[in-house]
C-alpha cells in the first residue's frame, strides 16, 4: 500500500489520489467528528439533567481523564491486535456507553454518581481514530515529503472538526435536547469506525504480532512498554515539547476569556479562538507544502518557541482586535508543531509501535492542555493578564530551548555546515 515517489514536488491532491486514501481518510474524519461534538453535548446534557455546573465539570473531568491517560494503552491494543480486531470493539463499547449517557441525561434528575461512572467508562473506551489514521498514512504513503503533506492535511482537518463540531451541537440543541447531541456523537463514532475498518487500507494493515515488534516493545499488558517507548530520545523530546504546546494552548483558552471579560467584550471570545484556529489551518497547509531541509527534531523546538513567544507577546495587546491578530499569529505555529511531532513519532519507532507512539504525542498535548487550563485558573485572578500570558508561553520556550540543544547535538552536519536531510 505504498505510493511511488512522485517525479515532481508532491501536493495535497497527490495525497488524496493515493489508492484508498480518500475513502479511508473520509471514514476516519466522520468518526473523529464525534470528538468535536461529544464534549460540549455531554457537558450541556449533564448540566441540564442535574442543574449543577459542579457536577457537569466533575463528569467531564472523569471523561477527559480516562480518555487522555489511557490513550497509549488503547493504542497498544491496536498495535498488538490490529485495527480490524480492536477498533470495532472499542467503538461499540464507547457508542453504547454514550447512548446510556444520552438516556440518563434525557430527563431531569440523573444520579451524579451514575453519570460519573458512565462517563469514566466511556472515556476509557474512546477509540484512537487519530493515531490509527496517522499510522495508516505511514502505510499508504512511502515518500517522506508526501507523508508530511498527509500529516499536515490530517492536522488541519482535525482542527476544522473541532471548530465545526460545537456549531453542529448548537444546531442540535436549538432543535432538541442536549442529550440528542450525545446520541449523535455515539452514532458518528460507530459509523465512522465501521467504515474505516472496512477500507482495504485497514485490511492490509500489519499488527505488531505480524512484524515481531510486540515482543520487543511489549504488549498492552506489559507495564514497561510505555517506558521503553519513551526511552527513545526523539520520541521523548516530541512528547515533552507537545506537552508544553498543549499547556500553552490550554492556558490561552482561559486567558482569552479573562482578557475579553475584563474589557466587557465577552462575545469576542469566539473571534479570538476562531482566529487561532484559522491561523493553525493556514500554517498547517503552508508548512506541509514546503520541502524542508532541516530535520524534524530541529524544526519542532523552533516551532514550539514561535508559539510560546507569540502567546507571551499576545498579553501586551491593548485591545481585543489586536489580540485577535496575535492569536492568528500564534495559531500559525500550532498545526506545524503537532505535524512535526507526529512525524518524529512515526520515524522513531518500528512499524509495530507507530500507533502507540502517536498516541503518546496525542496524550501529551491533551494532558498539557488540561494542566494549562487548571494552572491559569489559579493564577488569573491573582496576577496581571500580561504576566499570565507570559507565564503561559514560558513552558513552550523553556522546553524548546532544552530540546533544541539536544537535537542540535545529535544532528549530523555536512561539510560546509549544511544540515543533512532527514
Amino acid at each position: 500500500m505504498s505510493s511511488p515517489t512522485p517525479a515532481s514536488a508532491p501536493s495535497y491532491a497527490a495525497v488524496l489520489r493515493t489508492p484508498y486514501a480518500s475513502r479511508t481518510f473520509g471514514a476516519a474524519l466522520l468518526g473523529r467528528l464525534s470528538y468535536g461534538t461529544v464534549s460540549l453535548s455531554l457537558m450541556l446534557a449533564v448540566n441540564a439533567a442535574t442543574g449543577s455546573y459542579a457536577v457537569a465539570g466533575a463528569v467531564m473531568a472523569l471523561f477527559g481523564a480516562t480518555s487522555v491517560f489511557l490513550s497509549p494503552a488503547r493504542a497498544g491494543l491496536i498495535d498488538r491486535y490490529g485495527p480490524r480486531r480492536a477498533l470495532p470493539l472499542m467503538a461499540g463499547l464507547y457508542a453504547a456507553l454514550l447512548a446510556a449517557l444520552s438516556c440518563a441525561t434525557w430527563r431531569v434528575g440523573g444520579s451524579p454518581f451514575w453519570l460519573g461512572a458512565l462517563a469514566a467508562a466511556a472515556g476509557a473506551c474512546t477509540p484512537p481514530l487519530g493515531p490509527v489514521m496517522r499510522t495508516l498514512w505511514s502505510d499508504l504513503v512511502a515518500d517522506r515529503e508526501l507523508l508530511q503533506r498527509a500529516y499536515s492535511l490530517d492536522g488541519v482537518a482535525e482542527e476544522l472538526l473541532f471548530v465545526s463540531g460545537p456549531l453542529l451541537v448548537g444546531v442540535v440543541v436549538a432543535a432538541a435536547s442536549p442529550a440528542a447531541g450525545v446520541a449523535i456523537s455515539a452514532a458518528l463514532v460507530l459509523t465512522g469506525t465501521l467504515a474505516l475498518v472496512a477500507s482495504p487500507a485497514v485490511r492490509g494493515a500489519r499488527t505488531a504480532r505480524q512484524d515481531g515488534a510486540a515482543r520487543e516493545l511489549g504488549g498492552p499488558a506489559d507495564g514497561a512498554a510505555g517506558r521503553r517507548l519513551l526511552g527513545v530520545v526523539p520520541l521523548r523530546h516530541a512528547v515533552v515539547v507537545t506537552a508544553a504546546v498543549g499547556l500553552c494552548l490550554g492556558a490561552l483558552d482561559l486567558l482569552v476569556v479573562a482578557f475579553t471579560e475584563q474589557r466587557h467584550q465577552g462575545a469576542a471570545v469566539s473571534w479570538v479562538l476562531a482566529a487561532l484556529s484559522a491561523g493553525s489551518a493556514v500554517g498547517g497547509l503552508a508548512y506541509g507544502a514546503v520541502s524542508w531541509r532541516t530535520p524534524n527534531r530541529v524544526r519542532l523546538p523552533l516551532l514550539a518557541a514561535g508559539l510560546g513567544a507569540a502567546v507571551a507577546v499576545a498579553g501586551l495587546s491593548p485591545q481585543v482586535y489586536v489580540l485577535v491578530a496575535a492569536a492568528a499569529v500564534a495559531g500559525v505555529f500550532v498545526a506545524p508543531a503537532l505535524t512535526t511531532a507526529y512525524l518524529i513519532a512515526d520515524e522513531s519507532v518500528d512499524a509495530g509501535a507507530r500507533t502507540r507512539a502517536g498516541a503518546w504525542v496525542n496524550t501529551a498535548v491533551n494532558a498539557g492542555s488540561s494542566i494549562g487550563t487548571a494552572a491559569v485558573g489559579l493564577l488569573v485572578d491573582r496576577l496581571s493578564p500580561a504576566l499570565c500570558f507570559a507565564l503561559a508561553g514560558a513552558p513552550a520556550l523553556l522546553c524548546a530551548a532544552v530540546v533544541a540543544r539536544g537535537a542540535l547535538a545529535r544532528t549530523p552536519v555536512k561539510p560546509g555546515g549544511a544540515v543533512s536531510r532527514p
